[in-house]
């Protein structure tokens, strides 16, 4: 079993790296991969390349392979992200729109019906969020973004739903009280993976 890790932020000092870096030494170097893509330069772009891909009239480009043969060889996949404007970053979103298409994440048959080809992957979510918990839930930005991503995504291509871990006040000073809701979102995180894997082993 292995567990690929995505994470998308142009400093590598940040809190979001460090909680990938944090997930992959929990979860165990032998059996955990992390993608940066803004280490990587992936581009989010998706070009008439891509959508010649989508359409099923050309191979996808090569960086979308890459990305495609990673997720293969992967049965958890957890999506590590700073949340930006109530969504993920663009460059992630853009990973998403390349790779998760047409022909691989799911198929669309001539009726219209759509077949969804993801159903080996369990995909967990950790999101950096800089306001409080109470601000989410006042204004319902979390069932909105839940809807995006969870229902939007993970469920149209058919994989399993794993752990939805949010870590709020991620910008508080008070440095203590950061430590502490990071080390306890990272352990939600592993508890959630190994759970997945524990119930993938008995099926």
């Amino acid at each position: 079993m292995k567990t690929l890790i995505v994470t998308a932020h142009p400093d590598d000092t940040s809190l979001t790296a460090a909680l990938a870096a944090r997930l992959a030494d929990s979860l165990g170097p032998d059996e955990v991969e992390v993608i940066d893509l803004d280490a990587e330069g992936f581009d989010p772009r998706f070009s008439a390349a891509d959508r010649a891909a989508y359409r099923g009239e050309a191979e996808p480009p090569a960086d979308v392979r890459a990305s495609q043969r990673r997720l293969d060889e992967a049965d958890q996949l957890i999506l590590v992200f700073p949340v930006y404007w109530w969504s993920m970053p663009a460059l992630m979103k853009g990973w998403i729109d390349r790779v998760f298409i047409n022909g691989w994440a799911f198929d669309i048959d001539p009726d219209g019906g759509t077949r969804r080809r993801l159903g080996r992957l369990t995909v967990h979510l950790l999101l950096v969020a800089g306001d409080a918990a109470g601000t989410y839930d006042r204004h319902g930005y979390e069932h909105a973004i839940l809807t995006q991503i969870v229902h939007g995504v993970i469920d149209y291509c058919g994989a399993r739903r794993g752990g939805v871990v949010f870590l709020h006040e991620s910008e508080s000073e008070d440095e203590s009280a950061r430590r502490t809701a990071a080390a306890d979102a990272v352990e939600r995180s592993v508890a959630a993976v190994r759970g997945a894997r524990d119930a993938d082993a008995g099926r």
